[in-house]
């Protein structure tokens, strides 16, 4: 009997997946760190034979080759493929047994990349699973542009092609149950538009997936005007992942006192508080900036922060430190320079006070505004989701456009929002470093129009 084990990594909105028989498996897309695919390895009592790519990864550092290299598997990884290291490639139509009687056949799917490839598992024959990577995802496909901007059209096509030949490849009435285990789609940046729903079936996306619903000009077209900016990190991850990374390195880093910390600010480096959003704004290192360990923090940190600048991680206790440690080393951040835990008035040197500001909601703001007040509103969100809606007057620049865009924030006291108040935090907390008066609001977009703000719809 056949089982898939799914491995989540919520702050990157992705899937691993370590499927196998009662003696031997395959994992399918790793993680950069392999100790959590070996733990359930070693739960199963199973063997790693097969470790699989189904593309090189442009949103995340594969643990792959170090996967295969600690466990003796082979590395599958497409022919077409253009990669630095020794693996086994893998064509359409190539077969691995896994285990006596489970097999797995490789399905050449471009589009999300032009070598990318899905994987089906058979047992004794029949397919039983479906592994689409950055392929056929729930309710849509990955991205057809992380890689070139010229072959993004034409990539666009050929995931339209890929998804009806995988539709193809699982058509009969047994295989209409097949579930379609992806690598992207939960949240991922991968992913062309967000997913609804944890789990699918090949019967399902065919009766409702739009690129297998309509027409291929339809969908090409629906999904280029769709398309939101991708993580600028991504230009770093495809050549590390074609390089061939190295091992990832999660012993603590060395612990930073008050003076260091001063000093690494002084040096224009990036000193990062992990702590709450609520708890940064009551008190925190004049200077550092907030990403909350909870969430998307190593997608928008990687995003934001100067590629190979040194960090300086805050947090209230050593376990956050190397929960954040581990996330950030899956997108290339691999040492933080220094870190520190405990009292937030021990980060700063004797004589020295913690820095503050104020947090809001949105009838907070519908107050200010009428009585007149002069402020600047500030929306971060991306342009896709101010397109739904604004408040009026609202001055917009997108979260992963403001470090550099500090200077075309108007003068005044800024109101900052998002669509629920972590990335207005993050925000919040640039324009506290570079010396202005803000006020985070920390609150649903729905809540605006309750409050009495006008919201602009087109």
């Amino acid at each position: 009997m056949f089982f898939v084990d799914t491995l989540e990594f919520e702050g990157l909105g992705n899937r691993s997946y370590l499927a196998g028989g009662p003696s031997a498996a395959v994992v399918i897309d790793p993680p950069r760190d392999i100790d959590q695919i070996i733990t359930a390895a070693a739960r199963r009592g199973v063997r790693i034979a097969f470790v699989a790519e189904t593309h090189v990864h442009n949103d995340y550092v594969t643990g792959g080759l170090e996967l295969a290299r600690v466990t003796g598997a082979q590395y599958l990884v497409p022919a077409e493929a253009h990669v630095s290291f020794t693996r086994a490639p893998v064509a359409d139509g190539d077969t691995v047994t896994v285990d006596e009687g489970l097999v797995l056949r490789a399905i050449a799917t471009p589009g999300h990349t032009p070598h990318h490839t899905s994987y089906a598992l058979t047992e004794d024959g029949r397919d039983v699973a479906a592994f689409t990577g950055g392929s056929l995802l729930l309710g849509t496909v990955g991205r057809p542009d992380p890689v070139e901007p010229r072959l993004t059209e034409k990539l666009a096509r050929a995931q339209h092609a890929s998804a009806h030949r995988l539709a193809d490849e699982l058509d009969d009435e047994l295989d209409d149950e097949v579930p379609v285990l992806p690598t992207h789609g939960f949240g991922s940046f991968c992913s062309s538009s967000q997913a609804e729903g944890d789990a699918t079936t090949i019967g399902k996306e065919r009766a409702t997936n739009d690129a297998l619903t309509l027409d291929v000009d339809t969908f090409v077209a629906q999904m280029l005007a769709g398309l939101d900016d991708v993580p600028a990190y991504y230009t770093h991850m495809g050549p590390a992942n074609a390089a061939g990374p190295l091992p990832v390195d999660l012993t603590p880093p060395r612990r930073a006192d008050a003076e260091e910390i001063a000093s690494r600010l002084a040096a224009g480096e990036w000193v990062v508080d992990l702590r709450s959003r609520m708890a940064f704004a009551e008190g925190h290192v004049a200077g550092s900036f907030n990403f909350e360990g909870e969430g998307k923090l190593a997608t928008y940190l990687a995003w934001l922060i100067p590629w190979g600048k040194p960090v300086t991680l805050l947090a209230d206790t050593p376990e956050q430190i190397a929960a954040v440690q581990r996330e950030l080393a899956r997108v290339g951040i691999d040492r933080p320079a220094a870190a520190a835990t405990g009292d937030p008035a021990s980060w700063v040197r004797a004589g020295e006070e913690l820095a503050s500001f104020p947090r809001a909601r949105f009838a907070g703001l519908a107050d200010v505004r009428g009585r007149g007040d002069d402020v600047v509103v500030l929306d971060v969100r991306r342009d896709s989701e101010r397109a739904d809606g604004y408040i009026d007057g609202s001055v917009h620049i997108p979260l992963h456009e403001l470090h550099g865009s500090l200077d075309e924030v108007p003068d005044g006291v800024v109101w900052v929002h998002c669509a629920g108040g972590m990335r207005a935090a993050i925000a919040a907390s640039l324009l506290d470093a570079a010396g202005r008066d803000v006020v985070a609001v920390d609150d649903g977009f729905d809540a605006a129009a309750e409050a009495g703000l006008t919201v602009v719809r087109h």
